[in-house]
Formats: structure tokens, C-alpha cells, sequence
């Protein structure tokens, strides 16, 4: 009988998370039912968005059941199959968890997706050909509507989602300035990426210092901003909108441990005629096949680069999970399991 090694949320985090809020468990994998497959992980993706889901408060999604799997997107091969659409062998996407092992209903609507890993790495369909890159995508185009000639900004542009952002609006004719913390991530935004500037927010740590080095780097204002991050960069790019500026907010990293995040001018909304708006990128799947099919040619050809940090077996996850909401990671936050 196979053993299947799982990371559980053990409690919810009073502040900051820690590893004692997880607990790591070995179980027996079942047997399969008709229309089951059992996925090996060979990936599982680290991402912001699940520190949200570890407490107990309202938010867009369910809280994180306590002494469950800890939900997390995985990337991985079919095993055994008792599905007509799954072979082993095939290579898969889903929502498997923090566990080397899952049990699928095959039938359940978007459940396992099938990926060609013959010109994108597997990986690959966890970052920048995965969810964080249909992120990007979708608040980009959808929210920030880049036009030629424009400035899109983008902070955590380092990442996994602000790195595509950031190489999507060049794409589209556009001035990508990006905000990372340290001198190495901002030389790989400007020198890997193609960036046309990288502020480093580490070297600015007040609202006027800051705000000098975006206006440095966007002489002609901010059209479009890529929120990943808010408290004092929102601040700073707020003085640099232009009129009738767009801002997609895909995530307030400053606020995940529960602390409010004030804004310190919110009349510029009003006086900038500014558009701000929150997304989830699950809630708009219509989307996800145009933007998975352009993030694909983009990686296949070269055009689209990413980089990855990779964290060696499932009991690494929960460090390298902490690590993620420190910034400790270099682009995508990756666990490999094989």
C-alpha cells in the first residue's frame, strides 16, 4: 500500500504564521473508485493567497478547514487510472494540496487539465503558464487595458505574477517599471525581464523618498498599477497616477497577518478620476484558455521568462511557505516532490 505524506493546518496563526500552525502526517492512499485517478505530485505550487485562507475570517473564498490538507495547486503525473480521459502517464494540473499523493474524481468539471510538457516545462504550469500567470494577464489586460506608449507599474515584479505583468505590457507597446526588494532582484526585473526600470523599495523606506525614485522612474506618470503589495508603495504610486488611471488589485501582502492598512491620500481617487479594482482570477475561468494559450507560446518561444525557487519534499513546504510571505523567494515559490 503506498503512503501518502500530507502537511495538515494544525491552527489558525494568532499574527504571524509560523510552522507550528502545521503538522505533517502519513497516511494509507485508498484504493480507487470507477471514475477515480491517483495523481503523483511531482510539483506543488507556494502561493500568497493561501495565508489568507489559514484564518478564520470573512474573505472571497472559504477559510482553510482545520486538520485537512492544505489546499495549493500541484502539478503532476497520472498513476492509476479507473477513468476513460486519464491514462498513466499523462501529465496533469490540479488542485491536489500540500500532499505528495491525491485521489481525483475525474468526472468533477475542471478538477485535472491535461499539459503537454514537451515545450513547457511541467513546472511551468504552476507559475507563469499556470495561475499566476493567468493573474497577471487578467489584471493587466482586463483591469489596467495597457495602450501603447503607456506606463504600467507593477510591485513584487520579481515574482511569479509581477513578472509577467510587467513582460505582457512591453508586449503591448508599453513602459514596465517595476518595484522589488534588493539590488539583485531589481537588476534581474531590468537586465532578464526586459523591464525599463526596477525601483528598489528596500533603499526608499519613507512616502517622500519613494515617491522621488517612482517619479525618477516614470517621468510621464503611471497609467496602469499591478497591486501585489499596498501600505506605503500604494501610497507612492497614488502620487504618480495619472488621470483617469487604472489599478488591479490582486493582492495586499502588508496586510496578510491581520494588521489594517490605512491609505494615506484617498482623495486622490476622487481627483485623479481613478478606477481601482479587487479580482480573483478563479472567478473569471471564460478567460483562462486566451490567456493560457498566449502564456504558453510566449514561454515555448523563449519570449516570456520566469524564474523559479524550489524547495526539496513535502516537509520543506511549510519553511518555504514562510519564507514566500517574507520575500525570501526569487520568482516562483515551488516544493518538488520527485
Amino acid at each position: 500500500m503506498t503512503t501518502n505524506k500530507q502537511v495538515l493546518l494544525a491552527s489558525r496563526p494568532q499574527g504571524e504564521a509560523t510552522t507550528a500552525n502545521f503538522r505533517i502526517v502519513d497516511t494509507a492512499v485508498p484504493a480507487l473508485a470507477d471514475g477515480q485517478v491517483l495523481v503523483r505530485h511531482h510539483y506543488l505550487s507556494l502561493d500568497p493567497y493561501m495565508r489568507g485562507r489559514m484564518n478564520e475570517g470573512k474573505s472571497y473564498a472559504q477559510p482553510q478547514p482545520l486538520d485537512e490538507v492544505m489546499i495549493g495547486g500541484t502539478a503532476g503525473e497520472v498513476v492509476e487510472s479507473r477513468s476513460a480521459s486519464f491514462k498513466p502517464g499523462d501529465r496533469v494540473v490540479g488542485m491536489g494540496g500540500w500532499q505528495q499523493y491525491a485521489v481525483v474524481n475525474a468526472s468533477q468539471s475542471g478538477a485535472l487539465r491535461k499539459v503537454d510538457d514537451s515545450q513547457v516545462p511541467l513546472s511551468a504550469y504552476l507559475g507563469a503558464v499556470g495561475m499566476p500567470g493567468v493573474t497577471g494577464w487578467y489584471g493587466l489586460m482586463k483591469i489596467c487595458e495597457p495602450k501603447e506608449g503607456e506606463t504600467v507599474v507593477v510591485s513584487a515584479a520579481s515574482g511569479a505574477v509581477g513578472s509577467v505583468v510587467g513582460q505582457l505590457a512591453k508586449t503591448r507597446g508599453c513602459r514596465a517599471v517595476g518595484l522589488a526588494g534588493g539590488p539583485e532582484k531589481c537588476n534581474y526585473v531590468v537586465d532578464e525581464l526586459g523591464f525599463d526600470a526596477c525601483v528598489d523599495y528596500k533603499r526608499y523606506p519613507d512616502l517622500k523618498s519613494l515617491g522621488t525614485a517612482l517619479k525618477d522612474a516614470c517621468p510621464n506618470g503611471i497609467d496602469g498599477y499591478f497591486e501585489n503589495v499596498g501600505g506605503l508603495i500604494l501610497d507612492a504610486v497614488m502620487l504618480r497616477m495619472n488621470a483617469f488611471g487604472r489599478m488591479a488589485f490582486c493582492g495586499m501582502i502588508s496586510g496578510y497577518n491581520g494588521e489594517p492598512i490605512p491609505m494615506t491620500y484617498p482623495q486622490i481617487i476622487l481627483q485623479s478620476r481613478l478606477k481601482l479594482q479587487g479580482f480573483i482570477v478563479s472567478e473569471h475561468m471564460d478567460v483562462w484558455p486566451q490567456a493560457l494559450k498566449e502564456l504558453g507560446t510566449l514561454v515555448a518561444s523563449g519570449k516570456l521568462k520566469y524564474r523559479e525557487t524550489i524547495a526539496q519534499g513535502i516537509e520543506s513546504a511549510p519553511e518555504a511557505f514562510l519564507g514566500l510571505l517574507k520575500g525570501k523567494n526569487f520568482g516562483k515559490q515551488l516544493v518538488k516532490m520527485i
